[in-house]
């Protein structure tokens, strides 16, 4: 086993990629939904249905990707030429998403996030996969990831800052301004991050794979039941994750009185989840991974209601609760990504293949799925108890609203919790796992010493 622990500096080089995925995520969630809708007028029923549309493109791009990273390799790696190839790609999508000219039709934006989603796919999946790559031991997965779910959390404020100075700027067009001001974000930082990424931090080298047929690489991800699991709690978290993304504007401008302080909150938001990662680390390492996921799963089911407790208009009482809700923000996407890197051992032990970009593909797939469906559900459930985006709300629409957000997190949380409380990868079973596969490979290399040369 390859236990040997990476320094602080190589790993914040590495995760340095992981910055401007942060940067865009977000806006994703938060801004555009609520920009597109109101100023840019496309409306709630329009935009839903775009980003569910955008989303389950990825139901494509996401497994292709994942298949194509693990069987063509270059001389650089198997992921470096893959990450190279997303900057221009999102570049040019950023542009055109966060700096439209107005007017919009839903066919422009529809289109320019299709492309903006692909190019998310090819840097965050050769990302997290080339984290998995990095070492085989159980506790330093977690470490690795999260370094970099740290960087991803650090990437959200970063951004923010620049709508928050604007809020207090108060610019005539302030929605436009603020979502500009993100799209140059990611734009400047993208290719200085990738660049430090590959030339600081060497990838090892690609093993040839072994060939096999469709349905023997097929069958067995059917057959992982640790997979499986992983996967349902995936689209949960993500389901819960982007359908408060999607309301938050609205809550805390409504609901809690504070939307001239809305970006800023987030940062206290964010930072929470960044500065107790090295905690959640630390119970992962006495607890076990799924154990920890379970507690953290618990906090989610049982903090939300004191949301109901913020007074309209405190900033004060909305920066505490935002804060300790926080604490989970990195907790999952930490800790799910550690994990799968097991899962992928099960697989190859399984098969003989090493597809780590394949189980990254379908790991990203259902949390976009999850945040696909959940835009589209929270919008149209909105609609339906008839709150307004662009006017006036009745009371009856507002308090919709805030049950709405509160009861998301707490039903997901209970479902994630009763999912994960029965997986069956801990530290033991994933040694083991490693042992056969570090057997499996010397025989391997005895076999192919011993072999006659042939004429």
């Amino acid at each position: 086993m390859n236990a040997k622990r990476l320094s602080s500096w190589r790993l914040a080089a590495f995760s340095g990629p992981a910055l401007p995925i942060g940067a865009l995520g977000l806006p994703i969630g938060v801004y555009l939904p609520h920009f597109y809708a109101g100023p840019m007028g496309l409306g709630l029923a329009a935009v839903g249905t775009i980003f569910m549309l955008a989303r389950f493109w990825d139901v494509f791009t996401d497994p292709a990707m994942g298949v194509l990273s693990d069987k063509f390799p270059s001389r650089w790696g198997r992921r470096r030429h893959w990450i190279v190839l997303s900057v221009p790609i999102l570049m040019l999508s950023a542009y055109m998403v966060f700096v439209p000219t107005a007017p919009v039709t839903s066919f422009y934006l529809l289109a320019w996030m299709f492309f903006l989603y692909i190019g998310w796919t090819l840097l965050t999946l050769s990302h997290m996969a080339w984290a998995a790559e990095l070492s085989d031991d159980y506790n330093e997965r977690s470490r690795i990831q999260g370094f970099r779910e740290a960087f991803q959390l650090l990437g959200v404020p970063l951004v923010l800052l620049l709508p928050a100075v604007i809020e207090r700027m108060g610019p005539e067009n302030m929605e436009a301004a603020r979502v500009a001001s993100m799209g140059w974000f990611i734009m400047i930082v993208l290719p200085i991050a990738i660049g430090l990424n590959l030339w600081l931090v060497p990838e090892k080298p690609a093993r040839p794979q072994k060939h096999a047929s469709f349905l023997a690489q097929v069958v067995p991800l059917f057959r992982n039941v640790p997979l499986r699991r992983l996967l349902a709690a995936d689209f949960l978290s993500g389901f819960a994750g982007t359908a408060l993304a999607s309301m938050y504007m609205y809550e805390a401008t409504l609901v809690w009185g504070v939307g001239s302080s809305a970006s800023l909150l987030l940062l206290l938001y964010f930072f929470g989840g960044i500065g107790f990662i090295p905690l959640v680390l630390k119970a992962s390492y006495y607890l076990g991974k799924h154990r920890t996921v379970v507690v953290a799963a618990g906090f989610n089911v049982l903090f939300p209601p004191v949301i109901f407790l913020i007074p309209f208009g405190n900033v004060w009482v909305a920066a505490a609760v935002l804060f300790f809700l926080g604490v989970n923000v990195g907790t999952t996407t930490t800790l799910y990504r550690s994990m799968m890197a097991d899962v992928a051992d099960l697989d190859e032990l399984e098969t003989g293949q090493k597809r780590t970009g394949l189980f990254y593909a379908l790991l990203t797939l259902t949390q976009k799925i999850g945040g696909a469906v959940a835009v589209g559900v929270v919008f149209w459930t909105l609609a339906l108890i008839g709150f307004n985006p662009q006017g006036e709300n009745a009371p009856g629409a507002v308090q919709g609203l805030s049950y709405v957000f509160v009861a998301v997190p707490m039903i997901c949380n209970a479902l994630v919790a009763a999912i994960i409380w029965f997986y069956p990868i801990g530290l033991k079973e994933q040694e083991e796992l490693r042992r056969k596969l570090d057997e499996r490979f010397v025989e391997e290399v005895e076999q192919t010493e011993r072999a006659p040369n042939l004429p």
